[in-house]
């Protein structure tokens, strides 16, 4: 992945998707097995950022 990140920050839904785009382009726009699995996870931390990113759930 092109970015690292400390357990206690999550990554904005921004950087998530750098992720994402970073792997659909090594991957030559064909996943492997293994790297769906990381692209669903990749969905899935984005798809929680974005949702806290969101201002109504803002404290």
């Amino acid at each position: 992945m092109a970015t690292t990140h400390s357990p206690d920050r999550r990554r904005t839904a921004d950087e998530v998707n750098e992720d994402i785009r970073a792997l659909w382009l090594r991957a030559g726009g064909r996943l492997r097995p293994d790297e769906r699995l990381v692209y669903e996870q990749l969905v899935t931390e984005w798809a929680e950022a974005e949702a806290n990113s969101s201002p109504t759930h803002a404290a």
